[in-house]
């Protein structure tokens, strides 16, 4: 049989967060210590609540609407509206598995430029390949912190400013952890209208932000954004799949031509994981008790890593939220380069195979081959245990002693880094 492939797929591999995941599974499997620093999954449990719910919607059985369950996008709509002031009703939620695939949907019907700020999440880029969307990449700047500026999408859209675009804006960043400050968001929205750009404001991440004041650029820009969130990052559900969007009234267009992709292809979301997804979303006491925990945890242990760090020659930013930390190594490049290290690659082969470390090249984000820059995912712990060991503590400094003790690979971490850095 003839072997043919479609000519969007060249040059494509399998998603490197996943392929990291994998390969350290298999180094695992031959006996060596891996710290799993390349996948970027929650440590934390669903939250009970949410379990008790699922188990109670088992028996759920039946295709649910392919926009969602009535329920469930009244739920978020309320959601989007306490939480982050978004304007939002039933009508305006899509549910999906997940929402890595509502935003290769989006891509897939929207017929414009893909504006993509780097270091950018991996899958955004190959998304927008396989449909076959042309793509800019906005290479943002050490010194702001890797965050897009106002200034550079202007200068992106002055050239031929009628051109149709779709600005993807995630933050907290995924892989930088920086987040945007409403000042920014405000100064990229009045270009965003400027120049009429669609923005998705990949949200994932929100609830994560380690002081609880996540800001969204729909508040600044109502009418062109649309707001992604979902179970994964800040409910710990990353495998029940189940991603919402949420559209202001005037892309409802969007909403619908997504709906009818939907409708050929995955159909409807789990129907037990949508009743279940409710809780997650009613924000009752157990929740906002769980997101609390889980931002001291996440700050402090972040806070640790940046101070062992901060006796180096690593340049770095202190995360505002999500588990990810965004390091450069350029201060280093000499030295690595007598190893014959010129690159991100190059870098995080040697520290896995030398040290164990596994992580992800900043190449992978869109950076530069040679940009000695990687991302670190800080999520190798029991986030129970932690949650469970935070339980009491008032101060900070007897939390994160705690911590410690029940997370060794956080400390393990930076001392293996180090030292293969110094020697």
């Amino acid at each position: 049989m003839k072997k043919s492939v479609s000519a969007s797929l060249n040059g494509l591999s399998e998603s490197a967060t996943l392929a990291i995941n994998r390969r350290s599974a298999e180094l695992v499997r031959q006996g060596r210590e891996i710290l799993r620093y390349g996948l970027g999954q929650s440590p934390f449990p669903v939250p009970d609540v949410v379990v008790d719910e699922l188990k109670a919607r088992a028996f759920e059985k039946d295709y649910l609407p392919v926009d969602g369950l009535y329920e469930l996008r009244k739920g978020v709509a309320q959601y989007f509206h306490q939480q982050w002031q978004i304007e939002s009703s039933a009508e305006s939620i899509m549910i999906a598995p997940g929402s890595k695939e509502l935003i290769f949907i989006l891509q897939l019907v929207y017929s414009g430029d893909i504006l993509i700020p780097t270091p950018a999440w991996v899958s955004y880029a190959p998304q927008a390949q396989i449909v076959g969307r042309h793509v800019s990449f906005l290479e943002t700047k050490e010194e702001n912190r890797f965050l897009l500026q106002a200034s550079e999408l202007e200068q992106c859209c002055r050239a031929e400013p009628g051109m149709p675009r779709l600005l993807i804006l995630n933050y907290p960043s995924n892989p930088t952890g920086q987040t945007y400050s409403s000042e920014e968001l405000r100064a990229l929205a009045e270009v965003a209208e400027k120049y009429e750009i669609i923005v998705l404001a990949d949200e994932i991440y929100g609830e994560t932000n380690f002081l609880g004041n996540h800001d969204t650029l729909a508040r600044y820009y109502p009418g062109g954004t649309i707001v992604s969130s979902g179970l994964s990052k800040w409910c710990g559900a990353g495998g029940w799949r189940l991603g919402a969007f949420n559209f202001p009234e005037g892309l409802l267009w969007l909403r619908k031509a997504m709906c009818v992709v939907a409708s050929e292809t995955y159909t409807s979301t789990s129907a037990p994981i949508q009743w279940a997804a409710i809780k997650a979303f009613e924000r009752g006491d157990e929740m906002t008790d769980y997101l609390a925990s889980s931002r001291r945890i996440l700050r402090l242990l972040s806070q640790y890593i940046c101070d062992q760090f901060a006796s180096s020659e690593i340049r770095f930013f202190e995360p505002q939220g999500a588990f990810y930390i965004f390091p450069s190594f350029e201060n280093y490049r000499e030295r690595l380069s007598k190893k014959g290290i010129h690159g991100s690659k190059d870098l995080m082969e040697r520290l896995l195979m030398e040290t164990g470390i596994a992580a992800l090249p900043g190449v992978v984000f869109g950076r530069a081959a040679e940009e000695l820059t990687a991302r670190f995912s800080f999520v190798p712990f029991d986030g129970k245990l932690a949650q469970e060991q935070l339980a009491g503590c008032s101060s900070d400094e007897e939390a994160l002693s705690k911590l410690l003790k029940s997370c060794p690979n956080i400390t393990k971490f930076p001392e293996l880094l180090l030292d293969w850095l110094e020697h």
